[in-house]
C-alpha cells in the first residue's frame, strides 16, 4: 500500500517545460519555492517547514535537522504545500527554471529512492522525502565538484526533477560502467555506484580542456543524463560576457561603434 499521495500530471512543452500536477479533494503536492507557475481556485497554499514528509513523531529537533540538511544542498529550509480544499479536480503547475526537460519519476517503480543532482528536484506528491546524500569516499568529497553532496528523493510517491538541455536515460547491467563529466550526471536509482577517477596523461591534464576528474557510475540501475549543465551554461555566459565587455571597451574606432549599432547598443 502507497503511503504518498498519489497524484495525475501532465508535462507541457519542449525547451521550457512545466508540470500540471492533478489533484483530487484533500491531496497535496510539494514544491521547491520558486518553482510555481499557476492553479486553479480551490488550491489552498501553505509554507511547511521541511518536506512534510512523515515528520509527526519525530520531535521539534527531528523536523529541524531533517529541514536543516536541505540548506547544504542550496535549498531553503521550507517548501510549499499545495493542497485541494475543494469538492472537484484541481490542478496547480509547476515551471521549470531554465531550459531543458522535466522528468517524471514513479518512486513506487524506481525502487523508493532515487539520488540526483542537488539542484534537480522540481516537485512531488506530499509524503517523498527530500533530504541529502553524502559521497563518502575521500577522493569523491575532494574532486567531486557537483557530484560530492547530492539529493536524494525517497518515498512511494511522484516526484518531478529539472535538467538542463536534452534528457537521456541508460539502464546499465551488473558491472557495467560508465565515465561522465560529473555536472552531467541528473539523477540515477540507489544500486548505482558512483566514484571519481583521475583522467590521467599529462597532456589530458594540461591541455584537456575538460577537467582532470569525471565520474564513473557502476551498475546495476537506471541513470539519467543532461546535455547542458546549469553550472557550464553559467560559465560560458559570464566568459562571453567578459572578453565582450573587454573587446569593445578598445574598439573605438570606427568600425568598433559601427559593430556596436549592429548588436543594437547605441552608446
Amino acid at each position: 500500500m502507497k503511503t504518498n499521495h498519489e497524484i495525475d500530471y501532465r508535462i507541457y512543452g519542449e525547451e521550457m517545460q512545466y508540470v500540471e500536477v492533478e489533484l483530487d479533494p484533500r491531496e497535496t503536492a510539494i514544491a521547491e519555492a520558486g518553482s510555481f507557475m499557476m492553479m486553479d481556485d480551490g488550491i489552498e497554499m501553505n509554507t511547511i517547514f521541511g518536506d512534510g514528509s512523515n515528520q509527526d513523531n519525530t520531535g521539534f529537533l527531528g523536523k529541524l535537522w531533517g529541514a536543516g540538511k536541505r540548506l547544504l544542498t542550496g535549498e531553503s529550509l521550507f517548501m510549499t504545500a499545495y493542497t485541494n480544499v475543494g469538492s472537484g479536480k484541481k490542478r496547480v503547475s509547476f515551471a521549470s527554471p531554465y531550459p531543458g526537460k522535466i522528468i517524471a519519476m514513479d518512486l513506487h517503480v524506481l525502487g523508493g529512492k532515487i539520488i540526483c543532482q542537488k539542484d534537480a528536484f522540481l516537485c512531488a506528491a506530499k509524503g517523498v522525502s527530500i533530504g541529502i546524500e553524502f559521497q563518502k569516499k575521500l577522493g569523491t568529497g575532494l574532486f567531486g565538484g557537483e557530484g560530492f553532496i547530492m539529493q536524494k528523493i525517497e518515498g512511494d510517491g511522484m516526484a518531478f526533477i529539472h535538467a538542463g538541455g536534452h534528457v537521456a536515460y541508460r539502464d546499465l547491467q551488473p558491472g557495467e560502467k560508465i565515465k561522465i563529466d560529473t555536472g552531467c550526471i541528473v539523477g540515477f536509482t540507489k544500486n548505482v555506484h558512483y566514484d571519481i577517477e583521475f583522467v590521467g596523461g599529462i597532456k589530458n591534464t594540461i591541455f584537456g580542456g575538460e577537467g582532470v576528474f569525471f565520474a564513473t557510475l557502476t551498475g546495476p540501475g537506471r541513470i539519467w543524463l543532461q546535455t547542458l549543465p546549469i553550472s557550464r551554461l553559467a560559465s560560458r555566459i559570464l566568459q562571453y560576457g567578459s572578453k565582450s565587455g573587454a573587446g569593445r571597451k578598445e574598439e573605438g574606432s570606427i568600425l568598433g561603434r559601427l559593430g556596436n549599432l549592429l548588436d543594437g547598443d547605441g552608446r
